[in-house]
């Protein structure tokens, strides 16, 4: 098509119009065959815009490449070629199909180095190859590019379009073209037009079924991929009967998969710029990933949202959604669109023509997804969570539209199981469990308190033995927290007045170790010295602290007594 028009601008140059003219004839197209084409006037303004920028960009090329074309044409005679080189770089670089250039040339008697031109595409060809860098199933990735240079680009009708008529052109299986595929086989189906969005951009490829030769065979659509930028594959199973090259099929996606799935992709467009107007124009996506259940954006940013940033971005969001302004769509060159106010965002490659989406004056951004007619389409908005995914990079989950609320009705069924388990209603919840947690530390205190009390004899204080003629009060605690153990050695350090302590707390199967020394004593003993002795009973290494308190621990419980004994030991010389 673009060949066709390409052509019909070149005639309209040679016959004087300087400015844009065929997208002035488009509504005339439309008079004569909207009824039968209703798309056309479905997307009138989209149509007419592409045809007016496709002209303007052409035109700046035709001027360059004419010039190009005629200083050329001065250094050759009649009857002879023009190089196969010059011809693929008018193509290349300027736009200008082969048989364009063939055309111009013909009045002047003037011929194409056809073989020329095709040495120079097939070495472009084959550098593009030699620079891909594929990761994995390498001899698939490289059918692609040859797919792709048979067929040209899919054309994506899904903007306008779920469902559409197409021509099956090409088949894949295990990883080899092949002409038909049978009942019960995996299969990479590509057609030469398709409702179905290829991944990319972060949005997640349609589902759904293509019905081949009026039903006699189906295929269920897993997924859908964009290689290559434009050849769109649709990856699933056939059923049914055999599938063959040529045929003609229905194509028809997922409706209400694409529905969630373009909701959660507008809502990203309206974060980013809730995000900006909250935190700052240093706010810039890096990243998305958008599908039917939820969305996650990534965004430059170097600490957590508090509490009062999520609710103002939430609430900033809803207001857009519902206030369900038109989302609008215009495509530009990306130095218009963006001399315009949109936004790049991440990810996206973007060629000579761009989409720009518009929500209101609110949200302004290049984009090639899909996305909701109206924001109010969305539903509604909610973020779920949000974290950190790298230095200065945060990441927001939110959820919309049927899938906010799935994810509500799941709060709500666990805001119900705790109020019966808990056996208060679900507003007395807050207040409950801080009464819970109240009884629980003044349950723990009482423990602790018990705890040190059987450590310490109580009122008739701690047990203790003479050892080299110091007082030595050494004792196993099964069960007790190793974080008591300090504030026990200490209460017992003031029973004795003068003396050694070593504690050990069993649990789980591991043991920890406090050793205490009382100050008149440090001369003559370190509490790091014997903690290590006793650290190595359990088979622990090391252990640290002061001179006059130590602490270590070891993976050996059962060794609990041995430790003591070592310790004490070591005080006897």
């Amino acid at each position: 098509l673009r060949r066709i028009m390409r052509r019909a601008m070149r005639h309209a140059h040679l016959m004087g119009c300087t400015e844009p003219l065929l997208w002035k004839l488009f509504p005339a197209l439309v008079r004569q065959m909207g009824e039968a084409y209703p798309e056309l006037v479905r997307a009138n303004a989209l149509i007419s815009e592409t045809l007016k920028l496709e002209e303007s960009r052409f035109k700046v090329t035709l001027d360059k490449g004419l010039k190009l074309l005629d200083e050329e044409v001065g250094r050759i005679g009649s009857g002879q070629k023009l190089a196969g080189e010059v011809a693929f770089k008018l193509y290349d670089t300027y736009g200008f199909p082969l048989d364009l250039t063939q055309d111009a040339l013909k009045a002047k008697g003037i011929g194409v180095d056809t073989d020329g031109f095709g040495a120079a595409m097939e070495r472009q060809r084959a550098e593009a190859r030699k620079a891909w860098s594929g990761s994995g199933e390498a001899a698939t990735e490289t059918l692609w590019f040859e797919l792709r240079d048979k067929l040209g680009a899919s054309e994506f009708l899904g903007y306008d379009a779920e469902q559409a008529e197409g021509k099956i052109v090409a088949l894949v299986e295990n990883g080899k073209s092949v002409e038909a595929v049978h009942p019960g086989h995996a299969v990479a189906v590509i057609a030469n037009q398709t409702p179905f969005y290829g991944e990319s951009g972060g949005q997640m490829g349609d589902t759904g079924i293509i019905t081949v030769g009026g039903g006699k065979a189906i295929v269920l659509v897993t997924d859908t991929q964009k290689k290559l930028g434009d050849l769109i594959v649709h990856f699933g199973t056939v059923e049914g009967g055999p599938v063959a090259v040529g045929e003609d099929a229905h194509f028809a996606i997922d409706i209400a998969r694409r529905d969630a799935t373009r909701g959660h992709h507008s809502a990203t467009h309206l974060l980013h710029s809730a995000l900006r107007d909250a935190l700052g124009d240093h706010v810039t996506q890096k990243g998305s990933q958008v599908g039917p259940d939820r969305l996650r954006f990534d965004f430059a940013h170097n600490k957590a949202l508090s509490p009062g940033e999520t609710r103002k971005v939430e609430a900033a969001v809803n207001a857009q959604i519902w206030g369900n302004a038109e989302v609008a769509t215009k495509v530009m060159t990306p130095e218009d669109a963006i001399k315009a106010g949109a936004m790049a965002l991440f990810g996206e490659k973007y060629g000579d023509e761009v989409r720009v989406v518009s929500m209101g004056a609110f949200s302004t951004e290049l984009c090639g997804g899909t996305h909701a007619r109206r924001t109010g389409d969305i539903g509604g908005f909610k973020i779920v969570a949000e974290s950190a995914v790298a230095a200065g990079v945060r990441r927001i989950e939110a959820v919309t539209g049927p899938a906010f609320l799935a994810w509500a009705q799941g709060q709500e069924d666990l805001l119900s199981r705790a109020a019966e388990v808990l056996k208060a209603a679900p507003a007395d919840l807050p207040a409950r469990i801080a009464g819970l947690i109240e009884d629980r530390r003044k349950l723990e205190r009482e423990l602790a308190e018990t705890r040190k009390q059987l450590a310490t004899g109580g009122g008739q204080g701690a047990a203790t033995k003479t050892v080299a003629g110091i007082t030595f009060a050494g004792k196993v605690l099964d069960g007790v927290p190793a974080k008591d153990l300090k504030g026990m050695a200490d209460e017992i350090k003031k029973q004795i007045g003068s003396g050694v302590i070593a504690l050990v707390a069993t649990a789980d199967g591991k043991a920890s170790l406090v050793v205490c020394v009382t100050d008149d004593l440090t001369g003559r003993y370190s509490a790091v010295d014997l903690v290590r002795i006793g650290s190595e009973a359990l088979g622990g290494k090391g252990g640290g602290g002061r001179p006059d308190m130590a602490q270590a621990g070891g993976p050996d419980a059962t060794a609990a007594t041995a430790a003591v004994d070592k310790i004490e030991a070591a005080l006897a010389g």
